[in-house]
Formats: C-alpha cells, sequence, structure tokens
C-alpha cells in the first residue's frame, strides 16, 4: 500500500508542499492523455480514514476509484486535471504529451508545490525539485491520489466521447485497443477523437482505403 515516506523525506529536506503527479490513457487509441497532481497538506494525519480509500488506480474498482476521487477532491491541499487531446498527441507524440500534460497539471496547481513527486517517467527538465518513482503509485499516496483522478477524469471523458461517437464502444474500453475497438475501427474508419499517428490507425485506414480502391 502506497504510503507518505517519500514525502517525507522532502518534508524533512525543507520542502513543505509536495505534488504527486501521474498520468493516464498513455496506451490507448483514441481520447486524450490526461494527468493529475495532488498535494495532500502537509499536516496531514497518515492515519487518517480517508487515506484508506486510495491506492493504485489499477488495483480499485470503478466504484472505489470513484468514491477515492471525490474524497481527494474534497480534502486535498489542492489539485488539477489536465488533458492533451488526440491531435495534439499525433502532433507531438505521446512521450511529449505526457510530460506537457503532468507539468501543465502542476503548473495549474494553487498554492504552488516546491517539490514533485512523479510516477516513474523519463523527464531531463523540471522547473522543481523531482523524484521520479517506478512503481510511485503503489509507494507514495500522493502519487496514487493523482492517478486516480487522472484515471477517473478520463474514463468520464470517454464514456461522454461513448454518445458523440457511437457504435465504437468507447464507454466499455475507453479507447484502449480491445478486440471489439479494432473490429468497430476497421467497419467505420477511425473518427476525430482517434490518435490518427498509432500504427493500428494507419492499418486501419489502409484496409479502408484498399476497400474504397
Amino acid at each position: 500500500m502506497p504510503d507518505l515516506a517519500l514525502e517525507a523525506s522532502f518534508h524533512a529536506d525543507g520542502f513543505q508542499l509536495v505534488a504527486g503527479v501521474d498520468e493516464a490513457g498513455r496506451g490507448p487509441l483514441a481520447g486524450p492523455v490526461t494527468a493529475a497532481a495532488v498535494v495532500l497538506p502537509p499536516e496531514i494525519d497518515a492515519n487518517a480514514e480517508w487515506l484508506a480509500t486510495i491506492d493504485d488506480s489499477k488495483r480499485l474498482t470503478p466504484r472505489r476509484r470513484r468514491h477515492a476521487a471525490e474524497l481527494i477532491r474534497a480534502n486535498a491541499l489542492t489539485w488539477a486535471v489536465v488533458q492533451v487531446a488526440p491531435a495534439e498527441i499525433d502532433r507531438i507524440g505521446i512521450g511529449q504529451a505526457v510530460l506537457k500534460a503532468m507539468l501543465s497539471a502542476v503548473s495549474s496547481l494553487r498554492p504552488a508545490p516546491d517539490a514533485l513527486l512523479f510516477d516513474w517517467v523519463p523527464i531531463r527538465r523540471c522547473p522543481l525539485p523531482y523524484e521520479a518513482v517506478v512503481k510511485g503509485d503503489s509507494k507514495s499516496l500522493s502519487i496514487a491520489a493523482a492517478s486516480i483522478l487522472a484515471k477517473v477524469a478520463r474514463d468520464e471523458h470517454m464514456v461522454r466521447a461513448d454518445c458523440d461517437h457511437p457504435g465504437y464502444g468507447f464507454a466499455r474500453h475507453k479507447g484502449y485497443a480491445t478486440a471489439e475497438h479494432i473490429r468497430r475501427l476497421k467497419e467505420m474508419g477511425p473518427t476525430p477523437i482517434h490518435r490518427h499517428s498509432f500504427g493500428p490507425l494507419r492499418q486501419a485506414r489502409l484496409i479502408q482505403n484498399a476497400s474504397e480502391g
């Protein structure tokens, strides 16, 4: 279970406002990549009951994630969620889009943090002291909280996208490359929210073009 040890290490070095940062949606074929940043109150009681709802978002059911997200938004000192659209992902690449979303989320925090904990990401330049932590969402409560907010926000976005683009099953697979999604993509072609630079999208366009020819 994640705890506050990494945050405490920064606090011991004099950094009081430590933001956890994570993303959701690096791998899907459609929809935005979403990043969140969360600063927990520096004086927080590690035994606070609501902290027990926080874990790596991948370990939580959708219902538990939504409940945890409500508590995080209500109790965090500050939090922010930022999305980078599919067109921008196609333009700059998914790696740079992830970094852009993460740093934009950090810059949206008020009050501003003075140190950062990232779920591991290859970052070379950062305006603040930071640590990139392998499997950070299973180690740091701040990172885990960010992972939950990012995942919940992205899932909600894809449920809305299912209404705008019916037939693809976005509400079920959230844009990931499931067999259903690939089949629908080949049958119906890509939508504006698909990531056209991703390999399966290029293949789907080739199949579609061949059938039209």
